[in-house]
C-alpha cells in the first residue's frame, strides 16, 4: 500500500515500473521522472486501464477517490473509461456550443453583408460587455435573468444606448443559434419592459439653407485664416460637393477615381449598404481632386492620417467644424441631410437623389434596376449642385433650379 512519502521519493529508472497500492491502483513511474495514476480493472473479463491524473498534482488521497468513484460506477455497470469519454465530448460540445462560440460563428457568418468597421465594433461590444459575462456559457443555457443582470451592469455606466444595441446582437445570434439546432428559443425576448427605454434619437445636425453660403465660405479659407490643415479644408469641399458619408470620404484610396471619365468608384466593402457606388465628379470636385494630389500623390491614400498607412481620424471634419464655430449646428454627415434637402426642393427626381446618397431601396425589383441607373442623370446633377454651391458662395441670388432638374 503506498503513502505520500514513496509516491514522493520514487526515482527514476531506465525502465517505467509500477507503484500497487491497492484495489488496480498505481503509480506509473516514467524514466524521465514524471508519474501518472493509473487504474487497472476488468470489463466482461477484459482488463483495462484507465488515467486518473499526474501526480503531485493528482494527491494519493485524490487519485483514490477517482478509483472510488470508478468502482462505484463499474459496479452499476458502467465501463468507467466510456463515462469518462462521454464527459469529455459533453464538455467539448459545450464548449463548441457556448454563446461565445455561436457568437463568433454568426459575426463570421454575416460578415460579407456588413461594413469592416460595423463587424469590428459589433465584435468589441460583444468582447468588452457580453462574453466576460456569458461568453462561456452554453448557448441552451443562458437565461433571461443572466442577460437582465448583464444588462443592469452595462445601464450602470450610463451607456443606455449601449445595452440596447447588444441586446439586440444578442437577439439575432439566439435566432442564428434556433435555426442551427444549438437552442431552442431566444431569451432575450423575455426581457421586454425590463430595460431602460433608449433615449429619444439625436437628430443629425444640419444647416438651413441661408446659412450655408457662410460655412462655404469659412471651409475655403479654413486652412489660411483658421489654422487649419489644408487637407481638412480639401476634406470638407469634398463632403459638400459629393455628400458621401464621412466614412467612405476619409478611406478613399487614389485607385478609386478616374479623372479622365469624371467617376469616383467606391467599392462595395467600403459601403454602408454593401453595394459599389459610382459617385459621378463635378468640375470643381475634380479640381479639388487635383489638388488633394498634389500634396498627398505619394501616398494611397488621399486622406491619410499621421500613420500614412491609415486614414485621417473620423472626427477630424467634426472638429474642424467645431473650430469654425458649428458646434452643435452642423456635423460632416450634415452636408448628406443639407443637400437632400435642397436638391429635393429644387425638383430633382426623389430615386436619383436617394441613389446618389446611396441609400438602401426596400423594394428588391427596384433595388436591382437602381443598381445601374441614374449615372447620367446624377452627373446633371452633381454639376449643377456644384454651380449652385460656387452662386451660394460668390452671395449672388439663387433661382430655384426646378426647370433645370430633369
Amino acid at each position: 500500500m503506498l503513502t505520500n512519502p514513496k509516491c514522493k521519493n520514487a526515482k527514476a529508472k531506465h525502465k517505467a515500473y509500477k507503484l500497487f497500492d491497492e484495489r488496480g491502483l498505481f503509480l506509473l513511474i516514467h524514466p524521465n521522472g514524471s508519474k501518472y495514476w493509473r487504474l487497472k480493472y476488468r470489463v466482461s473479463g477484459r482488463e483495462k486501464l484507465l488515467a486518473l491524473g499526474v501526480y503531485p498534482e493528482v494527491s494519493l488521497g485524490c487519485a483514490r477517490d477517482k478509483r472510488d468513484e470508478a468502482r462505484k460506477l463499474q459496479g452499476a455497470g458502467v465501463d468507467p473509461s466510456a463515462a469518462k469519454q462521454e464527459q469529455k465530448r459533453t464538455k467539448l460540445l459545450a464548449s463548441a456550443n457556448s454563446f461565445e462560440a455561436i457568437c463568433r460563428e454568426w459575426l463570421e457568418h454575416i460578415r460579407h453583408r456588413w461594413s469592416k468597421n460595423h463587424s469590428t465594433y459589433t465584435l468589441r461590444r460583444f468582447e468588452a460587455y457580453t462574453f466576460p459575462e456569458i461568453g462561456g456559457t452554453p448557448i441552451a443555457e443562458v437565461t433571461a435573468p443572466m442577460l437582465l443582470a448583464m444588462a443592469r451592469k452595462i445601464e450602470s455606466r450610463g451607456t443606455i444606448e449601449t445595452t440596447h444595441k447588444i441586446m439586440n446582437a444578442c437577439g439575432q445570434v439566439f435566432r442564428y443559434a434556433i435555426a442551427s439546432g444549438r437552442c431552442e428559443r431566444n431569451p432575450v425576448v423575455d426581457l421586454k419592459g425590463a430595460i431602460k427605454s433608449k433615449p429619444a434619437p439625436k437628430h443629425m445636425s444640419a444647416l438651413s439653407e441661408k446659412e450655408l453660403p457662410t460655412l462655404l465660405r469659412k471651409i475655403d479659407s479654413y486652412a489660411a485664416h483658421d489654422g487649419g490643415e489644408l487637407q481638412t479644408q480639401f476634406a470638407m469641399q469634398l463632403l459638400a460637393l459629393t455628400f458621401v458619408r464621412t466614412g467612405e470620404l476619409r478611406e478613399a484610396a487614389w485607385d478609386e477615381f478616374d479623372l479622365d471619365k469624371a467617376e469616383w468608384r467606391i467599392p462595395a466593402e467600403r459601403m454602408k449598404m454593401k453595394a459599389p457606388h459610382t459617385v459621378p465628379l463635378s468640375r470643381q470636385a475634380i479640381q479639388v481632386v487635383k489638388k488633394l494630389k498634389e500634396i498627398n500623390g505619394g501616398f494611397s491614400l488621399v486622406f491619410p492620417g499621421a500613420n500614412p498607412k491609415k486614414p485621417m481620424s473620423k472626427n477630424t471634419a467634426l472638429f474642424a467644424l467645431y473650430r469654425m464655430g458649428y458646434r452643435g449646428r452642423m456635423t460632416g454627415h450634415g452636408f448628406r441631410a443639407v443637400a437632400s434637402t435642397i436638391l429635393n426642393e429644387m425638383g430633382f427626381d426623389a430615386d436619383v437623389i436617394e441613389r446618389q446618397l446611396a441609400h438602401a431601396e426596400q423594394n428588391k425589383v427596384r433595388a436591382a434596376y437602381h443598381r445601374a441607373e441614374y449615372l447620367p442623370e446624377r452627373r446633371k446633377m452633381m454639376q449643377q449642385w456644384a454651380d449652385y454651391l460656387d452662386k451660394l458662395k460668390a452671395g449672388a441670388e439663387v433661382i430655384p433650379l426646378r426647370g433645370n432638374a430633369t
